[in-house]
């Protein structure tokens, strides 16, 4: 995988704070002075590697883990012998005797990279292997099972299986938070379904205070079903996913897509900062369906920065690499929302298309999509397996939506295929309080459009209301068609990028658009160097 194409994201949890009061601080300023309300921040909780302490048990090879895990006292570390294989299925406990974490490390975890830094398969030689047979689970939890962390494990399928629900299942359909597993982390581990056979999902992470960091997670496909590599529904969180390599075939990672059980259950303070969401481009010609990079169908106070999204086409659905759709999916769970949203710093590389939001579920009944940022990203739109090639698509109303520095750098112009937007929109329900302001977009056939009514500010008075749309970089388009104050230069020559071919999507020093944005920074996504 192109690991040269990541981007670097910012100092980890120090970003994440300060990024967290700024958007706190500025969700507290007079609506009229913003537009729209900015997202209210995720709790967030250090998921920081501390060198264990306390009673080691070891197992090797031939021993038995699941004796382990229930002779093991909190504060306890079980080493697992590097290479050996352990089956399954294995539950966590809950503990109540002693202090701390139980660790699950590997023997060889001084031969894995140190903490902060991302395992891969090349590192699986110095795992011991967790494994489980047919339909089983690898791991499950039991009611209240806490404080495990896992370091250096290879979790996977058994060998000649042929179907995987879940390899690891948090969460046992509960229907209160005090049921919850709670504390549960996955640090550096490889986990992996098999190629070219049915393994559903990785990870459901449906406790709270659960974690995914360092990790590599691959190989999550099955014919006629959606899969993913992680995934969470019913849960009160928080729940953090960092600097992980995530891939799956349909939704690499989603939140929802099932009914939580209440309404305090709907997963709410998610932070998803340092990832590499990939999906692989042989999958477009295979059985295995194909739809998004990341979805959200039910979440809330939700964090997404400095993760790279690479490839994402049309086949299942329609091409999108990021939605916002609520779902209230069996008609059970009407208070279903996805609000507070910040998807921030992000680089988008050949998707098909970037950004759905919707406002709302129709025909079940859910609550209205709320307070969404999106800003500081650079959305590389290319039509991918033939889709549709639109930057932004808005539908079924909503309120609160800010969408500022974002460069769309949209390559999916075609004269045979007439379909690229900058947005699309298509509503039944005006959309209150909406912001769009200084983006830059390149070329598009369409440019910001209103399905039945045109471009521009026609669509603009159509299908939102108290909206914003300034200091706006739109290439190729006609200035009559939109509202003042923004800017529609002949070519993207005439932007001045510092290397447009290269991919340096910087304004040069000559740009007319330096310094021009509503904030006095530059137009587009405002700290490239």
């Amino acid at each position: 995988m192109p690991h040269s194409m990541l981007r670097a994201s910012r100092a980890g949890q120090q970003f994440l704070v300060c990024l967290s009061a700024a958007l706190a601080a500025a969700s507290l300023a007079p609506a009229a002075a913003l537009g729209a309300a900015l997202p209210a921040p995720p709790q967030t909780f250090d998921s920081s590697y501390l060198a264990p302490k306390g009673a080691v048990l070891n197992v090797v090879a031939g021993g038995s883990l699941q004796a382990a895990l229930d002779k093991a006292q909190l504060g306890d570390t079980i080493v697992l012998q590097a290479g050996a294989t352990f089956r399954g299925p294995f539950k966590l406990p809950n503990k109540t005797a002693g202090s701390g974490w139980i660790y699950v490390v590997s023997s060889h975890l001084s031969s894995l990279p140190s903490p902060g830094t991302r395992v891969g398969p090349a590192n699986a030689a110095n795992m011991p292997k967790i494994v489980s047979p047919n339909f089983n689970n690898v791991l499950t939890t039991v009611a209240g099972s806490h404080h495990f962390r896992f370091v250096g494990i290879e979790i996977a399928p058994a060998p000649a299986t042929t179907e995987t629900y879940v390899l690891v299942r948090i969460g046992n359909s509960d229907s209160s938070p005090s049921t919850l597993p709670h504390h549960i982390v996955f640090d550096r581990c490889y986990v992996h379904g098999i190629p070219n056979t049915n393994d559903q999902r990785g990870i459901e992470m449906d406790g709270a205070y659960v974690a995914v960091v360092d990790s590599y997670l691959s190989a999550f496909q099955e014919a006629g079903a959606d899969t993913q590599a992680l995934l969470a529904y019913n849960t009160t969180g928080p729940l953090q996913i960092r600097n992980n390599y995530i891939e799956a075939a349909t939704e690499n990672v989603m939140f929802g897509g099932a009914d939580s059980h209440a309404s305090t259950l709907v997963p709410t303070s998610i932070e998803i900062s340092g990832n590499y969401f990939y999906k692989s481009l042989a999958m477009i010609p295979s059985k295995y369906p194909m739809k998004s990079l990341l979805e959200f169908k039910a979440a809330r106070r939700v964090l997404v920065t400095g993760n790279t999204f690479e490839n994402n086409p049309a086949k299942s659905q329609d091409g999108f690499a990021l939605l916002i759709t609520p779902r209230n999916q069996s008609g059970t769970a009407p208070w279903t929302v996805t609000s507070d949203i910040a998807i921030v710093d992000n680089r988008f590389i050949n998707v098909g298309s970037g950004f759905n939001v919707m406002g709302r579920d129709w025909p079940n009944q859910s609550l209205r999509t709320e307070r969404i940022l999106i800003r500081d990203n650079i959305v590389g739109v290319t039509a991918l397996n033939n889709a549709d090639g639109r930057a932004f698509q808005f539908i079924s109303g909503g309120s609160d939506y800010t969408i500022n520095h974002n460069t769309i750098i949209n390559t999916a112009l075609r004269p045979a295929h007439l379909l690229s937007d900058l947005a699309m929109v298509q509503t039944t329900y005006k959309i209150n309080n909406f912001v769009f302001i200084n983006n830059i977009s390149t070329p598009t056939d369409w440019g910001f459009f209103g399905s039945t009514v045109g471009e521009g500010t026609a669509a603009l008075n159509t299908y939102f209301s108290n909206w914003t749309f300034s200091r706006n970089v739109i290439v190729g388009k006609a200035a009559s068609a939109y509202p003042a104050g923004n800017f529609f230069p002949a070519d993207i020559a005439a932007v001045h990028f510092v290397n447009y071919t290269g991919g340096n999507y910087a304004l040069a020093a000559n740009s007319p658009y330096k310094n021009a944005g509503t904030d006095g920074m530059d137009v587009g996504v405002d700290d490239l160097p």
